[in-house]
């Protein structure tokens, strides 16, 4: 289990970047909009999606959300080094601590979720869980593989890149039928603000690290009749 306070920062794990104040994503919460104070960490998370996990293409490509875009992020590509999984890991459970929230496991929806997943697991000492799209088709015939939650378990779920929250929200309806509970929701880019509502409506804490406003990029429009990515 991980609470508020003892998570070890290695200061090896930090890069610090020379630049400007950025500006602060706004977290959703049930009761209250709560702008994220730009931390160091949050601020270098920041720089390292931009540099690495950003760019701008020449056309439009199609998203999971159905939607056309040309500005193309990819997360788990500015992630792949450890030294920066780590920070937006420690990034994630200081944003999630902060805000007074307790979690005995961590996951969401392959494969956004993984490799956050089993990060912060390792920098905050608790269960992580990976909810599959589709339930498996033999043997245990399970719907998540790793730690086996339930009730009683905290859960603080996580995703990469979301433009109308399908794929958060469908690892969020897993996670309920196993009587576990929700505590807050994480994503590294929120692409359109849409999200933040839908976890609202069911009380749980939204926190999106980063989003299209703090990337300087235009919100995404998703397509009506698509409600996945």
């Amino acid at each position: 289990m991980y609470g508020g306070g003892g998570l070890r920062w290695a200061a090896s794990a930090r890069r610090r970047l020379a630049g400007p104040s950025l500006p602060a994503p706004v977290c959703r919460h049930p009761n209250q909009e709560v702008p994220i104070l730009p931390s160091q960490l949050r601020q270098d998370l920041l720089r390292i999606l931009k540099e690495r996990g950003y760019r701008r293409l020449d056309a439009p490509i199609r998203l999971a959300s159905g939607a056309l875009s040309s500005d193309f992020i990819d997360g788990k590509e500015a992630l792949a080094e450890w030294r920066h999984l780590r920070l937006a890991c420690e990034a994630i459970v200081e944003t999630v601590t902060e805000a007074g929230h307790s979690f005995d496991a961590v996951g969401g929806l392959t494969m956004g979720a993984d490799a956050l997943a089993v990060g912060i697991a390792a920098v905050s000492d608790c269960r992580w869980f990976f909810v599959r799209k589709e339930a498996k088709q033999r043997g245990t015939r399970r719907w998540v593989e790793g730690a086996q939650i339930g009730p009683g378990d905290r859960i603080l779920l996580v995703d990469d890149v979301v433009t109308t929250g399908g794929s958060i929200f469908k690892a969020l309806d897993i996670v309920d039928e196993t009587g576990a509970t929700t505590v807050a929701a994480v994503t590294l880019v929120d692409r359109s603000g849409l999200a933040g509502p839908g976890f609202e409506q069911r009380g749980i804490g939204y926190y999106p690290m980063t989003t299209y406003e703090s990337l300087g990029i235009d919100p995404v429009t998703p397509v009506a009749a698509n409600a996945a990515g």
